[in-house]
């Protein structure tokens, strides 16, 4: 078995996201993205797609790719799995990449918000929701790319959709975990972030050991999409010091 790189894809994507960055990688270091369950083709996972079943298909994942460690990218939901995967098979986990993501649980007017969104998708469609999803990019992102963005939203079953809203709704508070990360750790967030913004990510960053920051000027939320050079530039070095390249 051999170490490699992962990436988990962010609410409502799929692994589609990542082609870019498994483009530049390709060939340098094994790479793969994961599809959560329901996303991209796959089997649903049930009414509510727990962070702890998330974890478990990317545990699977890794297994079937014949990586025994990985540095996992999780962007914003693959964040959340990220740190659930800490929590239950840190030996798999050679490095972590926390992209547009946040450790602490969902207020209580966020929960209300998820449990509504998938109230919606499951009476509308996917096509109900893409208004809220303007969100995933920034206020100067170009139409192509919302057009790009809005294509994999829309792809998704509503099930699969609703499933993971409800499961980030009851995902755990992640920031007493924190201080035992013990991997070498990138937190990366991007200076147009309509949902995430960078003090959140700098909290974060100061809470783990020897973790380092990474700032994207003139992306949103889904910062690899918006930036893709800079954001592989962040992957890239960090990959060097977790000594995959």
């Amino acid at each position: 078995m051999a170490d490699g790189v992962l990436f988990v894809h962010a609410f409502p994507m799929d692994a589609r996201m990542w082609e870019e960055q498994q483009r530049v990688l390709g060939g340098r270091v094994p790479v793969a993205a994961v599809n959560l369950p329901g996303f991209g083709g796959t089997s649903l996972a049930g009414d509510v797609m727990t962070m702890e079943i998330a974890a478990g298909r990317v545990l699977e994942e890794l297994d079937r790719l014949g990586f025994e460690r990985a540095v996992v990218c999780g962007l914003s939901m693959g964040g959340y799995v990220a740190l659930e995967l800490w929590r239950r098979a840190p030996d798999r986990i050679r490095g972590l990449v926390l992209a547009n993501t946040r450790a602490e649980a969902d207020t209580d007017e966020g929960k209300d918000r998820r449990r509504r969104l998938a109230e919606l998708v499951l009476a509308e469609g996917t096509t109900a929701i893409l208004d809220a999803m303007r969100t995933l990019v920034s206020l100067e992102a170009s139409d192509d790319l919302w057009e790009l963005v809005a294509s994999i939203v829309t792809s998704q079953p509503p099930e699969a959709v609703a499933a993971a809203s409800l499961g980030m709704a009851d995902r755990p508070d992640s920031r007493s975990d924190l201080p035992a990360i013990d991997v070498p750790t990138l937190v990366i967030t991007a200076s147009g972030d309509q949902l995430i913004p960078p003090d959140v990510s700098s909290a974060m960053t100061e809470a783990i050991p020897d973790a380092e920051l990474g700032v994207i000027d003139g992306a949103g939320h889904l910062s690899n999409l918006e930036q893709p050079i800079e954001f592989n530039r962040l992957v890239e070095t960090h990959l060097a010091r977790c000594g995959l390249l």
